[in-house]
């Protein structure tokens, strides 16, 4: 019995490697990455943004998508990178790598502070717990006592990066911007990988689908969610260090929780608990709200709630479930 127990254990294991391992579809992006810059070069700034939203879409994707957090205040990393960023460049370096490194270690310190409160509780509970931290943090970013240091509605700004590796500037184009993006996008991805891929990110999936179960097995649930917490805030906080750093602005909206629904809205259209689902989600999250506000400024919200109702409908697990369909129903037809 306990051998088919270790058996069915190694093929699960092997199945989530096998899902969420290193293949040639990693290429795509890259190749996606390149050809925007060198035929889309009007477009560098929107696709820094993509970028941006990646990384944050991919930190979502890691609590709930993976660890089955359900939280709705995502943003209070993001704005806390934020303004880690911002300060850091404005009182310390302004070096970008290091200031990131930063904003990542308070984001993760965040989680670190928060996650033992929050994730004792499941379900609407933990809603409204980290919808309830991040508005904490935008009322505090904006009281009297702080607006020496985070400047309250008027935000931080007036700041300066220093040029990439003492090498390459911040030109008004955006190329550089475009770059170091994609860098944090391409370090942020692998991370991903290795923690999904990780004996930590099997447990955490354990957890997602049965935590009483994994905590009959001896496993520390709490522990492991909390650390998964801090995971996925350190990465939010490079998020909002990486657009603090290329907008060189930081103010409340950072903290919003628009940001955490727009989030949830990217991985609700490109699927979650896939890495990929993240990426896609946010590229079209982005791109499709640029192009309905440049035709309506007033009205484009519309087009995003339309789609947004017909990804729901039609398409429950995003466009990565309708790709994964797509092959079963080719692989079938094949074996057929």
């Amino acid at each position: 019995m306990s051998e088919r127990v270790d058996e069915r254990a190694v093929a699960i294991a092997r199945a989530g490697f096998a899902r969420h391992g290193v293949s040639w579809v990693d290429l795509i992006p890259v190749l996606a990455a390149v050809l925007v810059y060198f035929f889309l070069g009007r477009y560098l700034p929107l696709a820094t943004q993509v970028m941006i939203q990646i990384v944050f879409a991919l930190s979502l994707d890691l609590a709930l998508g993976y660890g089955g957090i359900d939280s709705l205040g995502h943003v209070a990393f993001f704005g806390m990178g934020a303004y880690v960023a911002g300060l850091f460049a404005m009182h310390v370096t302004t070096q970008p790598v290091l200031g990131l490194c930063v904003a990542a270690v308070a984001g993760a310190l965040t989680g670190l502070l928060t996650g033992p409160l929050v994730l004792r509780t499941r379900g609407l509970t933990v809603v409204m717990l980290t919808l309830a931290v991040a508005t904490m943090l935008q009322q505090l970013a904006n009281a009297n006592a702080m607006k020496p240091i985070t400047g309250g509605a008027d935000g931080l700004f007036g700041f300066e990066v220093a040029p990439l590796f003492g090498l390459f500037p911040f030109d008004l184009y955006g190329h550089t911007a475009y770059w170091y993006a994609f860098g944090v996008v391409v370090v942020v991805f692998i991370i991903c990988k290795l923690v999904v891929n990780s004996p930590f990110g099997l447990a955490i999936r354990g957890i997602r689908e049965n935590p009483v179960r994994m905590r009959m097995l001896g496993v520390n649930v709490t522990a492991r969610l909390v650390t998964l917490y801090c995971i996925s805030g350190a990465l939010a906080a490079v998020a909002g260090g990486l657009s603090a750093q290329i907008t060189r602005l930081v103010g409340l909206d950072s903290l919003a929780f628009l940001l955490s629904g727009n989030a949830l809205v990217m991985l609700i259209l490109g699927g979650t608990g896939s890495l990929y689902g993240a990426i896609i989600g946010a590229t079209i999250f982005v791109v499709l709200s640029d192009r309905a506000a440049a035709i309506d400024p007033f009205n484009w919200l519309f087009a995003v709630g339309a789609v947004l109702i017909l990804a729901v409908r039609f398409a429950p697990k995003g466009v990565v479930g309708l790709i994964e369909d797509a092959v079963q129903r080719q692989r079938a037809r094949r074996s057929s």
